[in-house]
């Protein structure tokens, strides 16, 4: 198995829109399996029924490249199809990753936080990997939009601590947009990032403040 996507029904909804498709708008996951013909066979076999166990109400796949390439596209226009949910909106790209055990978990808190909220937020994942992203599709004139946005991320990165900890909190690691959750996440380890930028860098002309604060 080389890939497990997630959508939930939101971001499906889009896609169906945006491709002109007619999946079930229903949390989906995508798989892609390597291998000889018949390993592919088998290990497809095995989650089919895996699926079915679990309450998977379709399973559909393909082995030919032109129809794999095009189930596949469906997820890759995930972006603009979300985009194309409300016209004229901007989106805020968020993600967090948790151990693949406790995914289930973070992703029901966080779509529980989602069905309260006034904002729109399709969710996709790379659950594979243990991580998710949302696509906070906002009116770029509507500050409070922006603030629901923000403390619905502040609450995800806030469950990913809850379900246990990763090296960080996203695909990509910290990043310039999440670095308010660096005292969390690294606590006392702060100071010896700190010297060990402040001797790399006396003049502090290296991209001051961008990560770590003074």
């Amino acid at each position: 198995m080389a890939r497990i996507e997630l959508l939930d029904s939101v971001q499906m909804d889009a896609i169906n829109r945006y491709s002109k498709l007619d999946y079930q708008v229903a949390p989906t996951l995508f798989f892609e399996f390597h291998g000889t013909e018949a390993g592919v066979s088998e290990q497809v076999s095995m989650v089919e029924a895996f699926a079915g166990e679990n309450g998977a109400h379709q399973f559909n796949w393909v082995a030919g490249h032109e129809e794999r390439n095009k189930l596949w596209q469906a997820r890759h226009d995930g972006y603009f199809a979300a985009l194309a949910l409300r016209p004229g909106s901007v989106a805020w790209a968020t993600d967090v990753c948790v151990p693949i055990s406790r995914l289930p978990e973070c992703i029901a808190e966080t779509a529980k936080d989602l069905a309260a909220a006034k904002v729109l937020a399709p969710l996709v994942g790379h659950a594979g990997d243990g991580n998710f992203h949302l696509s906070f599709i906002l009116d770029p004139n509507n500050p409070a939009e922006h603030e629901e946005a923000k403390r619905i991320n502040a609450r995800m990165v806030g469950a990913r601590h809850r379900h246990g900890r990763q090296p960080a909190p996203a695909e990509h690691g910290i990043g310039y947009g999440k670095k308010e959750f660096l005292q969390a996440e690294h606590g006392e380890a702060l100071s010896v990032m700190r010297a060990i930028k402040h001797a790399l860098d006396p003049l502090n002309i290296m991209n001051p403040g961008k990560i770590l604060p003074s």
